[in-house]
């Protein structure tokens, strides 16, 4: 791997700067949202966010797995979360009784990480999570992105038709982007995504003058802003069960990059991985954080920038940092439009797929053996895409586990592989 320029460091510490905000700060907003923290609250949520997360990257970077890889808000946590709030008041409890559940939920489950990494357990989640369970997770985590930054790049007008105007602008984005991505020629291609967040962000403010800040100035810390950790047995069975299949994040995660980059993981990376995912998933349940895990997504981002080089990954971990700790840079940069952010994700993140089809390339498919990855994955994207509202029959404490695809589709994938020997039907 070449030594990067001065000057390309620096671009491409800014393009991951930008990459990860964008990634992160719709994930607690949107949590405070659905449990209805108060401005302080969310204020404090959004920059532990900040902070966590920029120093989550920098000691898996350098210690942990060492590979350039997004440690963030878990996807499959946060999508867990949204629906356990949606929920809640159909069964008559509190976001406060909800939160503090799941807050005892996502400690201990932060706590099974960490003993997966302590006691390495790896060797037994891989035997788990086998390469046909690993792409199954690819093509839904795939799918469940592209849906969130899709409709994220549409806006909708408060009764809930598009707002033609900024949805337009977010597809002449997404085209700007991909033909600067396909056709730039060297450097300008690397900076696609960096291109697209900048002009974007000043092209949105210049069409569509208005306030998007969030006043970060003031700052009151206090401990589990969702509630006290209290004990609600179905939601910590389910907090712990979700935190087991989170592992699935890393370990596709290290596998991805392990081809990217040329290398072979070694244990002693896993285990570091898992032990730092589990830490920073403790103190975010302290903070009221979804908890994190290492972002398969980035393999796409590090395909789309064709630059693998981890020092401007570590650079841009300690500059978000900041923002947790440097509030007016906070409230500048939370003026991002996210339809911007999500658009420009949106183009980054179609990469994601290439690696999931990649997958699957030793695999032969007859009309047995098809079974095997359409069942989990097309089940997972029905799921996917029903209303919440149908699960109502439902018991609440399998709800969350039973609407949400991505789980859905890895368990069966699990499953099939555990109960079906394909080698009989190849």
């Amino acid at each position: 791997m070449s030594k990067l320029s001065s000057s390309t460091t620096i671009l491409a510490s800014a393009q991951w700067f930008f990459f990860i905000f964008a990634n992160t700060v719709v994930v607690p907003i949107s949590i405070g949202d659905a449990f209805q923290l108060s401005s302080d609250h969310l204020i404090m949520t959004i920059r532990s966010s900040f902070f966590l997360t920029g120093v989550a990257c920098i000691v898996q970077g350098l210690i942990g797995h060492r590979y350039p890889l997004l440690e963030g808000h878990s996807g499959m946590w946060w999508g867990l979360i949204l629906s356990l709030c949606t929920s809640a008041s159909s069964v008559g409890m509190t976001y406060t009784e909800l939160g503090g559940s799941l807050a005892l939920g996502i400690f201990l489950a932060g706590l099974i990480t960490i003993i997966m990494g302590a006691f390495n357990l790896v060797p037994l989640l891989q035997k788990i999570f086998t390469p046909m369970v690993m792409s199954t997770y690819l093509f839904l985590l795939t799918i469940q992105l592209i849906l969130i930054f899709f409709k994220g790049m549409l806006k909708l007008t408060p009764s809930g038709s598009l707002n033609i105007s900024v949805s337009l602008f977010s597809v002449g984005l997404v085209i700007l982007v991909s033909v600067i991505s396909i056709k730039g020629k060297g450097i300008i291609g690397n900076f696609a995504i960096l291109i697209g967040m900048i002009v974007g962000w000043i092209f949105y403010v210049w069409l569509f003058p208005g306030n998007y800040s969030i006043n970060s100035t003031s700052f009151h810390f206090s401990l589990f802003p969702w509630g006290k950790p209290q004990l609600q047995v179905g939601i910590v069975i389910t907090a712990c069960l979700a935190g087991i299949m989170n592992a699935s994040n890393t370990i596709a995660s290290l596998k991805a990059s392990e081809n990217l980059h040329g290398v072979k993981t070694q244990s002693k990376q896993y285990r570091f991985s898992f032990t730092i995912t589990g830490i920073f998933t403790c103190l975010g349940a302290m903070f009221g954080l979804v908890p994190y895990a290492p972002f398969t997504s980035t393999i796409g981002f590090l395909e789309s920038t064709k630059i693998l080089s981890k020092k401007p990954f570590i650079i841009s971990g300690g500059l978000f940092a900041l923002l947790g700790l440097i509030a007016p840079l906070g409230s500048f940069f939370s003026t991002l439009p996210i339809t911007v952010g999500n658009a420009v994700l949106f183009v980054a993140y179609l990469q994601l797929f290439g690696t999931a089809l990649r997958s699957i390339q030793g695999y032969t498919f007859n009309s047995k053996t098809i079974y095997r990855i359409a069942l989990p994955i097309l089940i997972g994207v029905s799921l996917m895409n029903m209303s919440p509202h149908v699960f109502e029959n439902i018991s609440f404490y399998i709800r969350p586990l039973i609407s949400n695809g991505l789980l859905m589709g890895i368990l069966i994938a699990i499953l099939l592989e555990r109960l079906i020997k394909w080698s009989k039907y190849a």
